[in-house]
């Protein structure tokens, strides 16, 4: 009889180091407060959701899953990926009364920008943003997506606003296992690391630094330097788009900015310049 796979049954794919991601980053003055790995749940977004509302998880909590069944992007679009593949996690975090609550839109494109501008120079990939917050990277000549980023907002049990943002990353997907073709890994844009230890602890670290400007900065994306940042990270800008908008009706042209609230500016043939808050972007050729 065959027995169950363990955690050691890829050793390409070996697990995380709860306790050294505990020591390296749950350290006194950090963002983070306590972190947790756990080996499969269906979505680290619903488990830190239900515990920030019962009082179990405190804002800078970290939760990292091996494997996520159920796990949900932007527009409720479900995704799973094989155990010990990538970087499955999400964050509590409590912006407070200094960072209004319209401000708060800029959570996932913060997230972004931490993500690249961590995982750039420890891979050594160049890693981009489809705007508002999917990740790309180059795998045989094309663009594709590396991962994505999820902001929902909660309710604490003391009654505080929160944000819990989730965080997907594929990192030592096969061409055999990728979901759809239009997805990529790191290992097959050639990155110098797939060791997920390092990995997460870069993310995690450049989460807390761009969080820290942007809190200090009450939630000013200009202030806080987030938007010449997100700007320089962000692949859409400058290219002809199609925006497929909620209802269906569709915009074309340019991506010419990202304004102060994070809304994508688009000009059409005519130079009218339209913004948009919420859509499906396509890079068209």
């Amino acid at each position: 009889m065959t027995p169950p796979p363990g955690r050691w049954s890829d050793l390409d794919r070996p697990p995380l180091n709860a306790r050294a991601l505990r020591t390296a980053l749950v350290r006194p003055g950090s963002l983070w407060t306590g972190l947790t790995v756990v080996e499969s749940t269906g979505s680290t977004n619903a488990d830190l959701a239900a515990a920030a509302a019962s009082g179990d998880a405190a804002p800078g909590t970290v939760r990292v899953a091996e494997e996520q069944v159920r796990g949900r992007g932007r527009l409720d679009r479900q995704w799973s990926a094989p155990a010990r593949s990538g970087l499955f996690c999400s964050v509590l975090l409590a912006p407070g009364p200094e960072v209004p609550a319209e401000r708060w839109g800029w959570l996932p494109l913060l997230a972004g920008v931490a993500a690249v501008t961590a995982l750039t120079p420890v891979t050594e990939v160049a890693t981009a943003l489809k705007w508002p917050n999917d990740l790309l990277v180059p795998v045989d000549g094309e663009e594709r997506k590396l991962g994505g980023i999820l902001a929902e907002r909660v309710t604490l049990a003391d009654g505080t606003p929160a944000v819990v943002l989730g965080m997907g990353i594929n990192v030592s997907l096969r061409a055999e296992e990728l979901p759809v073709p239009t997805a990529g890994s790191l290992l097959l844009a050639g990155a110098a690391t797939t060791d997920r230890d390092p990995l997460l602890r870069a993310v995690l670290r450049s989460l807390a630094e761009w969080y820290g400007r942007w809190t200090v900065a009450g939630g000013d994306a200009s202030a806080g330097g987030l938007l010449p940042a997100y700007a320089a990270c962000c692949a859409t800008l400058g290219r002809n788009v199609r925006a497929l908008l909620p209802g269906g009706a569709e915009v074309r042209g340019e991506a010419v900015a990202v304004d102060g609230t994070g809304r994508l500016v688009i000009a059409d043939a005519e130079g009218v310049q339209r913004p948009v808050d919420a859509a499906d972007i396509v890079h068209l050729r």
